[in-house]
């Protein structure tokens, strides 16, 4: 029988119905655009995956762009991160390119933008360019510089470029409609001047294009023709057109195609935090080793932990593709480097809690080596040598003296199987002084043919190799731990997430090299670590055989008696504040302190993009446009440039009716 297709997400219905609208499939080119300005994390291989899967889909090229338009942030240190992340997963990006290449195109651009005159130079300050532009229900108003002539704004935009200003003496507006009902569009910044070195282009330019210009006119100049982006940029979509079809006009003979912008559900992931400012926090308060510690949710943190591209790629896979917001469960992660590393990861045997078993009848000198499959889902995989002799290690919790029927385990007059080995049976115990037990003494039997009900893993002491191991958990012991207002992330974390032991292992490991897995037999899946020297191997828990985390979750009863309580947990920050900030101006003094402090904190995981799509709130809304302003006094403390839209915002707060937008508003400054 034939495997059901698959059914298209709807990015593929909207290129399906482009192809059959007479697009031709070779003009189909994706392309991935991250910023340079940090690593990437487990939220952008969504992005990555969707991308480059289509390409592979479409047999189509996908362009590898970095969008570097601040040089305040960027770093080729990033650049390379990148570029190694995304090299790793498994794709192949056609091009690699900046939009940096494209300052000389956007400039010329810019020029003729300005001739024909949809473009200006501004020269007033932040303050009063905010007062004009109006409010969601109020249109704006034409400032006093928007009708200068061409040759008066050539010669200031031709002087921005040559340096002859400080930065935010003047900038260049597009001249769109200060009274359009998209607040994005009344008149929007193109360019600032900003006299920082560009880690590419170094001190060639000291003015800079703005976001908004330069993406989608790269995406043009590459010749994109979907353009696929996060959910946050749905109310830019406007814009972009704007921009691209002006520019069509000089470019249309070249360059055809008018890329098409569309928007999906960023991820989420349970268990995790994704801010780079609290993941920061987390690196420079040595709650873990570095960016790339095991325990991390970049990408180079799972790939140092043993994960590999096949899982992260699967898991991709069963995510899909999205229209709304949501929180996927950790567990599925961790199910699909589960699932791959069943099939792939060689089978071997140590022991993390040793205690020693002696086999009295087993012979004083001898010793054996017995056969051992290797890996028994795959039949290529073959078999291997391990030694077997009269004394052992075995983990300790895998034997007690007595036991009841339901222990499986070795204890006294029990009898167990050694795996690849002999059945035995537990005799006495030798204990120290403070009745710890220090051996286990035992006979052995040759008859393995004999019904046994348990099995234990085990190593030869003679022939051990003596190991480092890294028991990794989820670095968070709570579902959502930066949604809970009250009690800061930090507070979650999980004081068990990291378990350093000296275990020993089987001789086969001895040339074990950096990177390479393994499945230690009823333990789980374990990598060597890149601390790994010549004297001392260093393994790292991928992660466990089973989700030993599924029973420590409530109960389906526990969870029908605070159902908001469980989906509150989980709704992202933004949408909290959101849900806040509706009731805020109606609740009473004390109600609204505590709510602020509340707000505060969610605001904390609330990223810029996120604050900048209220800037367009009705000002009927006052509750939303106050927890607004608080969410913008912590990004500002969190280091947050301020640019003309923060500035057009604030002046609008602060002319507001009500006294305590107005106080809040002033408050942020």
């Amino acid at each position: 029988m034939s495997e059901e297709p698959k059914s298209l997400n709807f990015i593929e219905h909207i290129i399906e119905e482009d192809l059959k609208a007479g697009l031709s499939k070779d003009k189909l080119r994706f392309r991935f655009p991250p910023e340079p300005n940090g690593y990437l994390h487990i939220g952008h291989t969504k992005a990555i995956g969707i991308s480059f899967g289509l390409g592979e889909k479409y047999n189509a090229p996908v362009n590898l762009r970095f969008d570097d338009t601040n040089p305040a942030k960027e770093e080729q240190e990033y650049v390379d991160a990148i570029k190694r992340d995304i090299a790793w997963m498994g794709y192949e990006w056609a091009n690699e390119l900046y939009s940096s290449d494209y300052f000389q195109t956007l400039f010329d651009w810019t020029i003729q933008l300005i001739k024909d005159g949809k473009a200006y130079v501004d020269s007033q300050s932040s303050e009063a360019m905010a007062t004009q532009k109006g409010t969601p229900t109020e249109p704006g108003v034409d400032g006093p510089y928007r009708n200068r002539t061409v040759d008066e704004n050539l010669e200031l935009f031709l002087s921005m470029k040559a340096g002859k200003f400080d930065e935010g003496k003047h900038i260049l507006r597009a001249k769109i409609d200060m009274q359009h009902p998209n607040m994005l569009m009344r008149d929007p910044i193109m360019y600032r001047v900003l006299k920082k070195e560009h880690h590419r282009t170094k001190a060639n330019w000291c003015i800079y294009p703005m976001y908004d210009w330069t993406h989608g006119e790269s995406d043009y100049i590459e010749q994109i023709s979907h353009s696929l982006c996060s959910l946050e940029f749905k109310p830019h979509r406007e814009l972009y057109d704007w921009f691209k079809e002006h520019v069509y006009q000089y470019a249309s003979n070249e360059l055809p195609m008018q890329p098409k912008q569309r928007e999906f559900a960023r991820l989420n992931l349970s268990y995790t935090i994704m801010s780079k400012r609290k993941l920061l926090q987390l690196v420079q308060n040595g709650v873990v080793s570095g960016w790339d510690d095991p325990r991390m949710p970049t990408i180079s943190g799972l790939r140092r932990r043993g994960y590999t591209p096949k899982s992260i790629r699967q898991f991709i896979d069963k995510v899909g593709v999205a229209k709304r917001e949501n929180v996927i469960d950790v567990s599925l992660l961790e199910f699909c480097i589960r699932e791959d590393l069943n099939y792939s990861a060689p089978r071997v045997m140590a022991v993390l809690d040793p205690v020693k078993l002696i086999i009295t009848n087993y012979p004083d000198g001898k010793e054996e080596w017995l056969e051992a499959e290797n890996n028994q889902e795959d039949d290529s995989a073959g078999f291997r040598k391990v030694p077997f002799s009269k004394a052992l290690y075995i983990e300790r919790d895998d034997f007690k003296e007595e036991a009841s029927s339901n222990f499986f385990r070795l204890k006294l007059g029990g009898q167990v199987r050694l795996k690849n080995a002999y059945i035995i049976k537990g005799e006495t115990v030798v204990k120290d002084s403070n009745g710890n037990i220090t051996e286990i003494h035992c006979t052995y039997s040759t008859d393995t043919e004999q019904k046994v009900k348990g099995t234990l893993h085990w190593v030869s002491i003679k022939h051990a190799i003596k190991v480092e191991v890294r028991e990794y958990d989820r670095l968070f012991r709570d579902e959502a731990p930066d949604s809970h207002p009250e009690t800061d992330f930090m507070e979650f974390l999980n004081p068990n997430s990291l378990k350093i032991i000296e275990a020993f292992v089987e001789p086969s490991l001895a040339e074990a090299k950096v990177g390479e897995r393994f499945q230690f037999q009823r333990l789980g899946y374990f990598n060597v670590d890149d601390d790994s020297t010549e004297d001392l191997l260093v393994f790292n828990k991928t992660v466990g055989l089973r989700d030993s985390w599924a029973k420590q979750k409530p109960k389906p009863q526990q969870q029908q008696n605070t159902p908001q309580a469980q989906q509150q947990q989980k709704r992202p920050a933004i949408d909290e504040i959101k849900k806040l900030g509706k009731k805020y101006a109606n609740l009473p003094e004390d109600k609204q302190q505590k709510t602020k402090t509340v707000i505060l904190k969610l605001a904390e995981d609330v990223s810029y993009d996120e604050v900048q799509d209220l800037f367009n709130t009705s000002v009927k809304k006052t509750g939303t446009r106050i927890a607004t302003v608080l969410m913008l006094s912590v990004l500002l403390k969190n280091g947050q440039e301020r640019n003309t839209e923060i500035e057009e915002f604030l002046a609008s707060a602060k002319a507001d009716s009500n006294t305590t937008l107005v106080v809040e508003a002033n408050a942020v400054g």
